[in-house]
């Protein structure tokens, strides 16, 4: 996709929702509580919306990959057979990929310069270093009428590298290195799809990787990136990993099927607390 293709596209994409919200008379009554759909990955145009990065750019020795998974579109043995439990999702459409493997060593001579141990993927804010623009400004997401952020995801890979992922989201702000993060919490270990719900309240503002002491509420009027992150060096785990991926939204409480997926475990501690899986 060009660059002014690209400009269209998003362009096109603002036109099309703001004519919606005029159409439904948005703003002459209650802020819309309805499922926001955010990113699909079910496309190789969905896919190059994203950028990739890990400690390699730098000096380290991860890899990273992000690819359309089309081995998921295989359709159902029994397209009538209902899953056994909410825990039983079902895809059948290509969904993204990222995988590589975690490495925690560095090139000679940067020993206890950098820190390895870092992939991860997100939305684009730049085509060629430059805003993602639109006629009307640059394009963010607002998600201030929602409490979660869902995803549907699977996690592959060696098991001890499953609890190393972090969700990020960049909001508008003056700092551009300010991430809000929460870590990827998943309830299941036999690598099947599930949905995730994240509240927003319960992200945490870092920069440079590091907890800022003074935390403040997220800005979710305008979100600009939203991406996933392994961060093998925050708690020393090497080895292939992959995680699969359909979508991310913004929902409510009453979007969510499986009530047991708002529940929070006691022994899971908060998202900075939980120990890694060896």
């Amino acid at each position: 996709m060009s660059r002014l293709s690209g400009y269209l596209h998003r362009t096109g994409k603002l036109i099309r929702d703001n004519a919606s919200r005029m159409l439904r008379m948005e703003g002459a009554e209650e802020p819309s509580r309805a499922p926001k759909l955010l990113f699909t990955f079910n496309n190789h145009e969905d896919i190059q919306q994203f950028a990739t990065g890990s400690d390699a750019d730098v000096g380290g020795f991860s890899t990273v990959h992000f690819e359309l998974d089309e081995t998921t579109a295989q359709a159902q043995t029994n397209p009538h057979e209902k899953p056994s439990s909410p825990l039983d999702i079902t895809v059948n459409r290509p969904t993204g990929k990222f995988w590589g493997e975690m490495k925690l060593n560095v090139r000679p001579g940067l020993e206890g310069r950098i820190r390895a141990g870092y992939a991860g993927f997100r939305s684009k804010v730049c085509w060629h270093y430059q805003p993602r623009p639109t006629l009307f400004g640059e394009m963010t997401d607002d998600v201030s009428n929602h409490e979660y952020l869902a995803l549907r995801v699977r996690a592959l890979g060696h098991p001890r590298t499953r609890n190393s992922y972090f969700v990020n989201l960049q909001t508008d702000g003056p700092i551009t290195t300010d991430l809000w993060q929460h870590r990827l919490f998943f309830r299941r270990d036999d690598g099947g799809w599930e949905d995730i719900f994240i509240p927003f309240k319960d992200f945490v503002l870092t920069n440079a990787g590091e907890l800022v002491p003074h935390q403040i509420k997220m800005y979710r009027e305008r979100v600009r990136t939203v991406g996933i992150s392994l961060l093998g060096g925050n708690s020393g785990v090497e080895g292939p990993y992959e995680l699969g991926i359909d979508h991310i939204s913004a929902v409510n409480a009453e979007d969510v099927t499986d009530a047991s997926a708002l529940e929070k475990v006691p022994t899971e501690g908060t998202q900075w607390e939980r120990p890694p899986v060896l």
